[in-house]
């Protein structure tokens, strides 16, 4: 009889201090991931770049069958509502008890924060593993932005995490997740455990993985992944949720328990060498435009700058205003920037029509201090349904609907407005509003990292700007009130006491 793998996903990465929440509508749209779906209507996700994806490609060549129940994901924000996290989770955990199955994988984040508790996947990993017991292998693939706690570690048999960002590996994770369930499936666990908390916070822009530190500690990782040591993970954490295990963990498995302790504190002693490394310059926004603006001049391709602060996928709303008004200032040409979340501008253009000028107050409407909505005059160049299919590294192949587009202009600027949010991590999200972004001089990205997955192959250079926004880039800037005591709040930074 073949193997049964029960299979579900969960993903929402919590800003406890971001202004809007996750509502149950929020994880039915996906907001940039999948739209939540059930049961068989699972399987077309397998070629999508997820977790699930690639766990669900390897299954078929381990030749399991598989037990779809649901795949639910939203965009980065404030705590995940109570009733949108019991409803999914309720989901999961009632096809848990209904039994039938040899195994359980779950696609998970790592960081969500729901209205009623802290830790979303440790509460859910508890609930699982006290409806299958101790004999059920239990294995979970999680974001490298995990906030990985000790409740996650002790109900799951195995955690695997992504090792890039941008996340282009997430379909291999799953495949990785279902190579090691596949040795649990033939007895050759379980394994010894190690864990290691690091003692500092890290800004997300420090922890990609196309520049070094990150570079360099992935690469380490994996020459140490050999022998007895089964499986490492290094998550640096993200940065944002206001709980006392938020931050980086590494962790492994080992059938040596030895081999296991020792990789783990490699890591981590390298870790702690290389602190100083971890942090990350910004610019000012005035200072990132007159810097592209320079570079742009005699450059065949154009200058990309990261708006951090204001990044979907981190918890902003997309809609500050702080970077276009800096492009207005300097009198920035040839220059586009997105996407910006207005429903109520994209209807106003809609109702208006192509040609149109309209007078409207853009964004600026998520009470981010320094901020404030942009008044002023909009030529409606384009319209669009706002549906397009990714064709960058991320999430290749998926389809995106970000609801109605409209493309406005002031002055020398592009601006593409949504009525959906996206982070922009794929150049299809800027031709979806009719703006190709290789014949730009300057393009302003509404997103930290993800965007150079698609960008950064056609960009002169890349700058990161910090302009007013619910994502506090430096950690060191938040106001926490619940860290664990003695922790730095930025790479050699001030210890955190309550």
């Amino acid at each position: 009889m073949a193997t049964r793998i029960l299979v579900a996903g969960f993903q929402h990465e919590t800003n406890t201090f971001a202004p809007s929440k996750a509502t149950y509508a929020s994880f039915e749209r996906g907001e940039g991931f999948p739209a939540m779906v059930r049961g068989d209507a699972m399987r077309a996700l397998r070629d999508v770049n997820i977790p699930a994806g690639g766990f669900m490609a390897a299954a078929e060549r381990y030749g399991w069958t598989l037990l779809p129940v649901i795949w639910a994901g939203a965009s980065p924000s404030a705590h995940v509502t109570e009733d949108a996290y019991e409803r999914i989770a309720g989901e999961i955990v009632g096809a848990a008890q209904a039994g039938g199955f040899d195994a359980v994988y779950l696609d998970l984040h790592g960081a969500m924060v729901a209205e009623h508790t802290d830790d979303g996947e440790g509460t859910l990993l508890a609930r699982i593993r006290a409806v299958v017991g101790p004999g059920v292998p239990v294995v979970a693939s999680l974001d490298l932005h995990a906030n990985v706690t000790h409740a996650m570690l002790e109900a799951a048999d195995v955690l695997v995490a992504y090792r890039t960002y941008p996340h282009v590996d997430m379909a291999e994770t799953g495949a990785r997740a279902a190579a090691l369930l596949q040795r649990l499936l033939e007895g050759k666990g379980p394994w010894h455990r190690a864990v290691r908390r690091l003692p500092f916070l890290i800004p997300i822009n420090g922890m990609c993985t196309m520049l070094e530190p990150a570079r360099g500690m992935y690469a380490l990782l994996q020459q140490a992944e050999r022998g007895d040591v089964v499986s490492l993970s290094f998550a640096p954490g993200f940065p944002a949720a206001d709980f006392p295990e938020c931050g980086p963990a590494i962790w492994g498995y080992g059938a040596d328990a030895g081999a296991a302790e020792a990789a783990v504190q490699a890591l981590y002693d390298r870790m702690l060498a290389d602190e100083p490394a971890w942090e990350v310059p910004f610019l000012s926004p005035d200072e990132a435009v007159l810097e592209a603006m320079r570079l742009a001049a005699g450059a065949a391709r154009p200058v990309v700058i990261a708006d951090t602060q204001d990044n979907p996928g981190a918890g902003g709303d997309s809609n500050t205003m702080g970077m276009l008004r800096a492009l207005l200032r300097h009198g920035a040409r040839q220059a586009a920037i997105g996407l910006i979340w207005d429903p109520a501008v994209v209807a106003e253009a809609h109702r208006a029509g192509v040609g149109a000028t309209i007078e409207v107050a853009l964004g600026g409407v998520s009470g981010v201090p320094g901020d404030a909505p942009l008044q002023g005059r909009f030529e409606v160049l384009r319209l669009s349904d706002g549906v397009c299919r990714y064709g960058g590294p991320m999430m290749h192949g998926m389809l995106a609907d970000i609801g109605p587009v409209a493309l406005l202009r002031i002055d020398g600027v592009q601006v593409v407005v949504s009525a959906g949010k996206a982070q922009m991590l794929d150049r299809n999200l800027f031709r979806a509003g009719g703006v190709e972004p290789e014949a730009m001089k300057i393009l302003v990205n509404k997103s930290s990292v993800h965007f150079r997955a698609d960008f950064q192959g056609i960009a002169q250079a890349v700058l990161v700007a910090k302009a007013p926004g619910p994502m506090t880039a430096d950690p060191g800037d938040l106001p926490w009130t619940r860290l664990a005591p003695g922790i730095r709040l930025k790479p050699m930074g001030r210890p955190f006491q309550a």
